[in-house]
């Protein structure tokens, strides 16, 4: 199996597992993460809420997260890898 085609599979998963879509009245149609990344940043908004945690360390630590865990990341990878081997 090739680099690319193991990379598009991988996202093929990931986007199985954010295909969950709920409708928000004023953003629309919103992408709802996996049980276990809600766990995480309901616990990051608890600890802010609590003020163990400053809310702005909370915000940076979610967008650090929700970039880390782009949705198509696999995919980009495979491109790159792909045109690199080429």
């Amino acid at each position: 199996m090739s680099t690319l085609t193991r990379n598009l599979s991988g996202s093929r998963e990931m986007f199985k597992t954010y295909c969950r879509r709920v409708e928000v009245p004023v953003l629309g149609e919103v992408a709802v993460p996996p049980p276990d990344k809600l766990a995480f940043y309901a616990g990051l908004g608890v600890l802010a809420a609590l003020q163990v945690i400053e809310w702005p360390l909370a915000l940076v630590v979610t967008a650090g997260h929700l970039l880390m865990d782009q949705h198509y990341s696999g995919l980009v990878n495979g491109v790159g890898e792909a045109l690199t081997a080429a």
